[in-house]
């Protein structure tokens, strides 16, 4: 007689600080379904991240993220799903969008699915998720899976060689940047500036992270700073985990990197305004310090190297 295995789907799409603090369950997940053939639904950007996890046997990319009104692209899609033959999917991106993917795998069987979309089978019904920090609302989901024992995240397996580097201790990560679109999450350059320079002459070397839209800032930082390393477009996320693990300190906004930096148990600084809540997202690992204020511009980088004099004295 043929065994039978369970096919299990887990959705997580982004954004990076999302991903991270999603390890956690995805390692829960893992462990409930030791003998599971479990499949990842992701975007491109975190594909090589997961792989390095070593979570999943297969990994597929929701490359194209079909409208609605896109119907040929929603069809193949739910033909994808569906031909997944999933005994259950658990939905660990909650959204609209990863929702309606419960409802196009119609007609039932429909898979068991744990998550918030309409008529599902495991349910998080807490009217009051919204409120809750990203990881206790993951937490009380998987409880409704019957998944009880979530773990912390632990990326002490993700690797890479960044002795290419050629960095030497003591040193402190830098993440200056963050989303375009949202510039009241960032402290501002000039005090990063102040802030690189105030390490240099403690004898602590500044290395500074950061892609895309950011290397005109991380540039301006350098120059201000002489000594200051910048790493910016050099890094990926296997790259920022094994700094982190190396570094003495690291001082960032409330973005992505800083998320994988705090969960890698680097001694974090993380620098919140108002515009984003630590309450709902703060960073979690064994050694983290949120200030916040209501906006970044008061303040001070002598609050902010007190703060990291604490972590390397």
């Amino acid at each position: 007689m043929s065994v039978v295995f369970e096919q299990i789907l887990v959705l997580k799409l982004g954004a990076l600080g999302d991903f991270v603090q999603a390890v956690g369950p995805m390692m829960a997940i893992r462990s409930h379904h030791n003998d599971a053939h479990i499949v990842l639904l992701t975007t491109a950007a975190y594909v090589d991240f997961a792989k390095a996890l070593n979570l999943f046997d297969d990994i597929w990319v929701d490359a194209d993220r079909p409208k609605s009104w896109q119907i040929g692209k929603v069809l193949a899609l739910r033909k994808k799903l569906r031909c997944g033959n999933f005994t259950r999917v658990y939905d660990l991106q909650t959204s609209e969008r990863s929702g309606s993917y419960f409802q196009i795998m119609r007609p039932e069987p429909r898979p068991e699915w744990s998550g918030i979309a309409w008529g599902c089978s495991h349910p998080h019904t807490n009217l009051w998720r919204d409120n809750l920090h990203t990881c206790e609302r993951q937490n009380e989901q998987l409880a409704a899976a019957g998944i009880t024992n979530v773990a912390v995240a632990d990326f002490s397996g993700v690797k890479s060689n960044v002795a290419r580097f050629g960095l030497r201790s003591p040193y402190a990560v830098l993440v200056p940047g963050g989303a375009a679109h949202r510039p009241e999450k960032r402290w501002p350059e000039a005090r990063y500036a102040k802030l690189a320079n105030h390490m240099l002459a403690e004898g602590l070397t500044p290395v500074l992270v950061g892609a895309g839209a950011e290397l005109e800032l991380l540039q301006a930082i350098a120059n201000a700073a002489p000594g200051a390393v910048n790493l910016g477009g050099k890094t990926d996320f296997m790259d920022i985990a094994s700094l982190a693990h190396g570094a003495n300190v690291a001082v960032g906004n409330d973005t992505g990197p800083m998320h994988l930096i705090a969960a890698a148990n680097c001694p974090s600084v993380v620098l919140y305004s108002y515009d984003s809540d630590p309450e709902l997202c703060a960073q979690r690992g064994k050694a983290v310090r949120i200030l916040r204020h209501k906006s970044l511009r008061t303040l001070h980088e002598v609050e902010v190297w007190s703060a990291v004099n604490r972590f390397i004295k």
